[in-house]
């Protein structure tokens, strides 16, 4: 039999087990700007219009940071480059048409994804992310920051 306190403690332990999990995304950038961490629920995706519900683009509008999309993430353009520091293997892999779009991008890593293709996949995901301070706008030949 339990005594009071362990069934107390051990009740406090199952429902620690029964928190809703929750997906983290750290975003670091290349130009300086503070590091963002971002708490989100992928399941409640979408949480604005543009980017693959869920990516890693619509996570990042939907919490008022800034990602660079001139294509409204349509998957058709490099300017949502990101590169994943962490968490790869909790975002949807990515697909053909993806990579390459990808090899254009300026400063492409073996860990670069489109910010409109990298779905979160998992609730309880810690991912890390970094901004390039440079993008290349493919249709327009311009360059951004």
């Amino acid at each position: 039999m339990l005594t009071p306190n362990e069934a107390a403690g051990s009740s406090r332990r199952a429902g620690l087990l029964e928190a809703p999990s929750v997906a983290k995304l750290t975003v670091h950038y290349e130009s300086g700007e503070p590091d963002r961490v971002i708490e989100f629920d992928p399941r409640e995706a979408p949480f604005q219009h543009d980017g693959e519900p869920g990516s890693l683009l619509d996570v990042i509008l939907g919490h008022g940071l800034t990602l660079e999309h001139a294509c409204g993430g349509n998957c058709a353009c490099t300017t949502c480059h990101v590169i994943v520091t962490k968490g790869q293997r909790e975002l949807r892999p990515s697909e053909e048409n993806e990579d390459d779009l990808l090899d254009k991008a300026v400063g492409l890593t073996p860990n670069s994804r489109l910010g409109c293709q990298a779905v979160v996949l998992d609730p309880a995901a810690e991912i890390e992310i970094t901004i390039p301070r440079y993008t290349v706008n493919i249709d327009s030949g311009s360059h951004g920051r």
